[in-house]
């Protein structure tokens, strides 16, 4: 079982969502290809912004998105779907 869920994950990543607008996401499609793109951006070489040694690459884009550090974006603004949150490190 994934932890933390997709429900989960999917209320930590539309929490900065006001009332009355769009959700960020609204499937768990949506969960799966940002942190699959993340993985592959760690793959690739890019830091891991959390504690990640000795973890997969997907487990540590899920922790990441789960703790904020990872912020989804729609396709249609930037073509991103998965950027680093700003002000992280």
């Amino acid at each position: 079982m994934l932890h933390p869920s997709y429900a989960d994950l999917i209320k930590v990543v539309n929490s900065g969502v006001e009332e009355g607008e769009d959700p960020v996401v609204s499937s768990r499609y949506s969960i799966v290809m940002a942190t699959s793109k993340r993985a592959r951006q760690i793959i690739a070489g890019d830091e891991a912004l959390v504690e990640g040694k000795g973890k997969k690459p997907l487990s540590v884009a899920v922790e990441e998105l789960n703790q904020g550090k990872v912020t989804i974006t729609s396709e249609e603004s930037e073509n991103e779907p998965a950027e680093i949150a700003d002000g992280e490190a």
